[in-house]
């Protein structure tokens, strides 16, 4: 007697291998098996001459799905059936949300078990909750498999149906998607309101005011009985006070005057009120407000909280983190309120358990918040975790234990007092009980630190004292536009809209940055000026799709169908191929749209055009000369594209660069240009036999204006030659990349050894001495693993012992074992990288059949590592692009008739 259990991952695997009898075999599926074909070598043979092909959904089927499985997954797929050969039954242990029923249902389809089937679902992975799970499986719940399908043809009908429209109207390998527009829409109006922000400048005057040797602060309110104007009375569009607003507004030369007036008179307290207020702690975490809260505190980006949260889980030190709900079980509640009696005294207890309900509909991805997993929670420091992973977990189970504990007392207390005509407020905050805020304060990483920064004291004061005024000052202010998203203030909008679903939201954030819709600058996510034509055409010719309304109630409609309310078909047929259909409007539109007029970003106050071109956006001006045409900075924004910068890049162009002098030793001009990488020097003027002059990019944080001539003569100095190293005799150079500054040990055909170069060294004056010391110290050499230093040491692998290593490879990062090498991701830092991690990687790369030496297995790992939701956004585009090509690569009519059999099981549903 044997039974295989089936799960998504190898860590998953392995942590509950160790929970079960010995007669069960745990595999992993390596997450889905089977899904919608990603490029046209995927479309069988039998249906590529079919118009519907390139969607992988027949539309004039009853919309239904082409299901095949990815190259990737053929060897993981013969693996597990294989196992199941062996096995006397098969549980379905995938996770319980809408996904993992989906990926049960897809191995139920492919595998075609003849054995008795379970479906086991579970929230956290220990002991006691997988023997639980054990006794008590059920049947797939098909009705969440139809949501769930339903939800990917949707996705797929949006991308693959908008997404060409815009590669012939905007520029090729623009994406759409029912989530991801309206979230790039959100980022530029936001953008839009920044441009259309006018500042506005108001002063009111600060006192520093002494009682009984206690300093406090107070601010100017009133003047004569009027409110004196701050920030909140500008209307942001014309930075003028709000018509009928009446308040009083001071520039410089008045606030001066009154402070001159006031200056050494006496201040006296005409009023004070002290006012007690309660605060609750916040509930559990789901999967949004969890990326919200790491956000703030360990400036984790979405993917990356979803990526640690994963490893959490799945090695048994959290419960599902895929949730809409705020509910804790009973476990759950008592294991909280043990940590907080234990570690904190029952007076920090809060009376009564505390129970959280879900306000949202739809809230249905788990039926439990994230929390620390186990019927008692280890504390962060038992639990032998370390680096980010720590970090996370110490989050989670603060927000957790927390949430059982006692409000908070706090006393706001507000002064007033007056001087003259001119009156000041003073507000103070005492903590009389902090309750929940001595474990957890949110946006804080310390409570302890938190409570002092948030309390203000204030003297004992009454009605009729005169406090001394120890200091007074004029102060300046300009109102600010409205902040951009960040990744937490955007996932925080999305949910509140209603729009997608907070388990997808890290791939989009994701897709948005990867697509070139925005940049991730300083936490803030900032679109580009493809953006902003993108969205401009959605607007205008798709309104509903970028519209939070209608996306909203998409969304619903999708949960109806999930809890039976509502039918699949019906709804996709109104969505797609009815009279007011997607595909109908798209027929409708594309021939009014123009595609010059797509391709233009309309500015206000710029009287050049912004036009999206094949290398990026650039600008478009009439002159006396013709057509202007100047690329714009990569890293210069919409809303920081002012009339003066317009001015300078066309200028550029029109007139020659900006002149600095020339040089000292050559004669020749030396210029300060702006490209698409920013601004440069160049050495001499392009002409016919001096095609490629030389240039230097300028140091990063450099402003144009502030480069001297003495300064460009020394970048075009790099890369300097520092001298020959003393054992090798080869060249050691400084010279600035697109890193940053750095020196290389040049051995020719051995190899280059690089280092950064940081302050205070300087690459225009650092000496070979400094450099062989920095060269000195041990990094890897890219390229050549054998002779490589780690970059991080791991620990031993648990099976082979070998150890296990992260290096620098040519191509970035990667980590070691064996003949297998795995390719650290883009987002994953090498500090903060672990040896779970690394297990993850190699596995997923071996069961890809992952050798350094097989190219195909390489490609696999790549595929296999894209996230749904950006294969979903471009395998439109590869469809498209290797429709031409589909003739010199044939597939055997085997696979034909295998693809087309995968196909046809969908009905089964």
């Amino acid at each position: 007697m044997s039974t295989l259990v089936i799960v998504e991952s190898p860590t998953k695997a392995r942590t509950i291998r160790n929970f079960l009898p010995s007669t069960y075999r745990v595999e992993a599926s390596m997450g889905h098996v089977r899904d919608l074909p990603s490029s046209a070598e995927e479309i069988p043979e039998a249906v590529k001459g079919e118009k519907w092909a390139q969607l992988g959904v027949n539309v004039e089927a009853d919309f239904e799905p082409l299901y095949v499985i990815p190259k990737d997954k053929k060897k993981i797929v013969k693996e597990l059936k294989d196992a199941l050969k062996d096995a006397t039954e098969l549980i379905l242990a995938t996770d319980e949300d809408r996904e993992g029923e989906s990926i049960s249902w897809h191995l139920l389809q492919i595998l075609k078990p003849k054995v008795p089937i379970k479906r086991m679902v579970f929230h956290e992975i220990t002991r006691e909750a997988i023997r639980d799970a054990l006794t008590h499986c059920r049947d797939i719940d098909n009705r969440v498999v139809q949501a769930q399908e339903t939800r990917r043809i949707l996705d797929r009908l949006v991308g693959y149906t908008l997404s060409p429209l815009l590669w012939k109207k905007i520029a090729w390998g623009l994406s759409a998607g029912r989530v991801q527009s309206v979230a790039v829409r959100l980022l530029v109006r936001r953008e839009r309101e920044r441009r259309a922000f006018r500042q506005g400048s108001y002063w009111d005057l600060k006192a520093l005011l002494e009682k009984g040797k206690i300093s406090f602060d107070a601010k100017l309110v009133t003047v004569g009985k009027v409110k004196v104007a701050n920030g909140s009375d500008f209307d942001e569009n014309t930075g003028q006070i709000i018509a009928g607003r009446r308040v009083l507004l001071l520039n410089e030369e008045q606030a001066r005057a009154l402070l001159s007036r006031i200056q050494n008179k006496p201040w006296t307290v005409t009023n004070l009120e002290e006012r007690p207020v309660t605060r609750k702690p916040s509930p559990p975490f789901t999967t949004s407000t969890l990326q919200q809260e790491a956000n703030r505190k360990l400036r984790l980006g979405a993917r990356e909280t979803m990526r640690i949260a994963q490893s959490l889980y799945e090695r048994g030190f959290i419960t599902y983190m895929r949730t809409d709900s705020v509910h804790l079980s009973e476990q759950a509640i008592a294991a909280a309120r043990s940590c907080v009696q234990e570690l904190y005294g029952s007076e920090y207890l809060s009376p009564q358990p505390r129970k959280y309900t879900t306000k949202s509909k739809g809230a249905q991805e788990a039926h439990e918040a994230i929390r620390p997993a186990g019927s008692t929670f280890r504390t962060p420091q038992q639990t032998g975790l370390d680096g980010i992973d720590f970090r996370l977990y110490d989050l989670i189970w603060k927000r957790t234990v927390a949430s059982q504990m006692a409000d908070s007392r706090q006393t706001h207390v507000t002064v007033l007092t007056q001087v003259e005509d001119a009156g000041f407020r003073s507000s103070g905050k005492r903590i009389d009980f902090p309750g929940f805020l001595r474990a957890y304060v949110e946006g804080s990483d310390d409570p302890n630190a938190a409570l002092e920064d948030q309390e203000v004291i204030l003297p004992a004061l009454k009605v009729g004292d005169k406090p001394n005024c120890k200091d007074l000052e004029a102060v300046g202010h300009e109102t600010q536009p409205p902040a951009r998203y960040t990744e937490a203030s955007l996932v925080k909008m999305l949910e509140s809209e209603g729009v997608g679903r907070p388990s997808t939201y890290a791939s989009i954030i994701g897709t948005i940055v990867d697509r070139g819709y925005a940049k991730l600058i300083a936490n803030a996510l900032i679109p580009t000026f493809t953006a902003f034509a993108v969205t401009t055409l959605l607007e205008t010719h798709f309104p509903d799709l970028v519209d939070t309304g209608f996306t909203s109630r998409m969304e619903q409609t999708l949960d109806e169908i999930a809890t039976g309310e509502a039918k699949w078909l019906p709804y996709l047929q109104k969505f797609y191929t009815g009279e007011t259909g997607l595909a109908t409007q798209v027929k409708e539109q594309e021939s009014q749209i123009d595609a010059k007029v797509a391709r233009t970003v309309v500015l206000e106050n710029i009287t050049a055009k912004v036009c999206i071109g094949k290398f990026g956006a650039y600008l478009e001006s009439e002159s006396e000369e013709g057509l202007v045409k100047a690329s714009i900075p990569q890293d210069l924004t919409p809303a920081d594209l002012d009339p003066e910068q317009v001015e300078f890049l066309l200028k550029q162009k029109t007139e020659g660069p900006e002149k600095l002098g020339l040089h000292p030793e050559t004669g020749e001009p030396i210029y300060v240009l702006i490209g698409s990488y920013g601004p440069y020097v160049q050495l001499g003027e392009v002409s016919e036999t001096n095609k490629k002059p030389k240039r230097a990019s300028l140091p990063k944080g450099t402003d144009k204006d502030s480069v001297t001539l003495d300064m460009a003569v020394s970048l075009l100095t790099l890369p300097r030659l520092l001298g020959t190293h003393p054992e090798t005799g080869a060249k050691v150079q400084a010279n600035l990349g697109m890193y940053g500054p750095y020196v290389v040990h040049d051995q020719g055909k051995v190899g280059k050894d690089y280092r950064s170069i940081k302050p205070p060294d300087d690459v225009l004056t650092i000496e070979l001495d400094r450099a062989l010391e920095m060269l000195a110290q041990p990094k890897a050499v890219r390229g050549s693993s054998k002779t490589a230093t780690p970059l991080k040491e791991l620990g031993a692998h648990p099976e082979s012992g070998e150890p296990l290593n992260v290096y620098d490879g040519r191509y970035g990062p990667y980590v070691k074992h064996g003949d297998i090498n795995a390719s650290l991701s883009k987002d994953e830092s090498v500090e903060n990288f672990t040896l779970q991690r690394a297990l993850e990687l190699l596995a997923t790369k071996e069961a890809a059949g992952g050798g350094k030496s097989s190219s195909k297995s390489k490609k696999s790992t790549k595929t296999a590592a894209k996230s749904e939701t950006a294969t979903e956004k471009t395998a439109a585009k590869k469809t498209t692009a290797k429709k031409t090509t589909t003739g010199a690569k044939k597939t055997t009519t085997k696979k034909a008739a295998t693809a087309t059999t995968a196909k046809k099981t969908t009905k089964s549903s």
